[in-house]
């Protein structure tokens, strides 16, 4: 009796186990890909899970691989493309609302949505079909501290850039005008709008990034401005494959990473 009761609680957790609902595989011709999705991103992980059971990545390409960076799949078009095919450009139609979340950051093996940039998309919506792995790198910590202020100077001058585009016919007339009063009015108007955008944007590493990006590694420049919704619980390693493959101009592998199924 007490073995047919053991034997029953056995299979009740490899039942529970094998049926976590936040866990999907990754099936490629290179191999399987395990990742866990979070519950505190549920848009982007009920998206997920909904077009894995829809079987949307079957036949889909990783079209996009860059080493010690990401491999990117999620183009519709990728499905039965020819060699040196230009991949990238279309995606499901909807976006999704984005879910940024300062605990979950770009280590290696970070499981995130990719996006169209800033200008067109000031909310940071998240492609509806669109994901990508982080392979990234190890940075020593001087190294890190001085990328650090490489990317939040970027995230300055993009700013500046765009409100000073925004202003760009107002600046312009007040400067024909020789309107020194109004021109200095408008120039304060964008720095005190820079000063308010550039500290909600600004990135600031927490200890739990640093020692990520100075251990295992990651890509550290994405952070807070993409949605991360998972991470790889298994098969780092095929990320890594996929990443190291020979490719195009345009980063296409020259061997095509299939996705087979997603379970």
């Amino acid at each position: 009796m007490k073995c047919v009761l053991l034997s029953f609680f056995v299979l009740l957790f490899w039942s529970c186990e094998k049926k976590d609902p936040n866990v999907v595989i990754i099936q490629t011709n290179f191999g399987d890909i395990k990742v866990r999705l979070y519950e505190q991103t549920p848009g982007h992980r009920d998206n997920f899970l909904k077009l894995t059971k829809e079987g949307y990545y079957e036949g889909i390409l990783f079209h996009r691989v860059i080493p010690h960076f990401m491999i990117q799949a999620g183009d519709p078009d990728s499905k039965h493309a020819q060699a040196g095919e230009v991949l990238g450009g279309n995606s499901i139609n909807y976006m999704i609302d984005a879910e940024i979340r300062p605990e979950f950051f770009h280590k290696k093996g970070a499981l995130a949505a990719a996006r169209e940039g800033d200008e067109v998309n000031p909310l940071k919506k998240s492609s509806g079909s669109h994901f990508y792995i982080v392979q990234g790198k190890v940075f020593r910590p001087s190294e890190l501290d001085s990328l650090v202020v490489k990317i939040n100077d970027r995230r300055r001058q993009t700013i500046l850039n765009r409100l000073k585009k925004e202003k760009e016919v107002e600046l312009r007339a007040y400067e024909l005008m020789k309107d020194q009063e109004n021109l200095n009015l408008i120039e304060q108007e964008i720095n005190d709008q820079l000063k308010q955008l550039f500290e909600k944007g600004k990135l600031t590493l927490t200890e739990a990034q640093k020692e990520a990006y100075t251990t295992v590694g990651g890509v550290p420049h994405l952070d807070g401005d993409y949605t991360v919704f998972g991470e790889v619980i298994e098969g780092q390693d095929i990320v890594d494959r996929i990443a190291a493959l020979k490719r195009d101009e345009r980063d296409r592998p020259l061997k095509d990473v299939v996705i087979l199924k997603m379970k």
